[in-house]
């Protein structure tokens, strides 16, 4: 486990009063002091994200030293004032850890990219939030009809003011995919309404932090439910590799 460096990026945080390790549940209540909307699912995302790393016991519990407390600390802090992704954070850290001096950027407020839906991680964002039909049609590579057939079964749904959301290239180049398999848009109506399902529980999470009256909280709850989409999608491939599994 690597120490979590001093200095810099302000690694003050909670801490276990005795020094001793202690468990998940623990660091939650510490971490809250600070970070109100943090969760277990959120410390579990940064460790598989590699941003912390628990020693285990020999019966498979999280066991978390004061170093690792402060530097979850240090990660949900520079999530929440800067507004920087998991990838520049850890960057951060190691620059820290080398005994490098590292300026971080002034606090900030949302960028608009920060606000305008899931993207997976590292992925490159969209410069537009919004796309017309004739550019989705030549970014997918279809042609009106098969856009039409889509539409109708409540695949891809245009804006009421007209347009699409930049996601729906995505979508259209999958179903495209997935067509080429045999599989017609009536046979993916149960992916978008499981989809739905997924999304109305990542809303379920992050409700509360959108209501909250700190800006800087309800900017983190965007955060948070990009964090919690991606897990979700991380859940629902484990899962159709297990049916698999089990079928073959």
């Amino acid at each position: 486990m690597r120490d979590t460096p001093k200095g810099g990026a302000g690694f003050s945080g909670a801490a276990s009063s005795d020094g001793k390790p202690v468990s998940i549940g623990t660091v939650l209540t510490l971490l809250r002091e600070e970070f109100p909307e943090v969760t277990i699912s959120k410390i579990r995302f940064l460790e598989a994200e590699g941003l912390v790393e628990p020693k285990r016991t020999p019966s498979g519990y999280r066991k978390f030293t004061p170093a690792d407390v402060e530097r979850l600390a240090a990660v949900l802090r520079m999530q929440r004032d800067h507004y920087l992704p998991l990838k520049v954070i850890r960057e951060h850290l190691d620059a820290l850890e080398r005994g490098e001096r590292v300026q971080l950027p002034a606090p900030a407020t949302p960028s608009r990219d920060l606000v305008e839906g899931v993207h997976e991680p590292g992925a490159e964002r969209p410069t537009a939030a919004r796309i017309g039909r004739a550019e989705l049609l030549a970014a997918a590579e279809v042609d009106e009809a098969a856009l039409a057939d889509w539409e109708s079964y409540g695949l891809i749904v245009p804006h009421a003011e007209g347009g699409y959301d930049i996601e729906a290239v995505t979508v259209a180049k999958l179903i495209a995919d997935l067509g080429r398999f045999g599989l017609e848009p009536r046979h993916l109506r149960a992916v978008k309404a499981a989809a739905e399902r997924e999304a109305g529980l990542v809303e379920q999470v992050v409700a509360p932090l959108r209501r909250h009256r700190n800006p800087q909280t309800r900017a983190h709850a965007e955060a948070t439910a990009r964090e919690l989409a991606t897990l979700s999608v991380r859940l629902h491939a484990a899962l159709v590799q297990s049916a698999l599994r089990v079928r073959l």
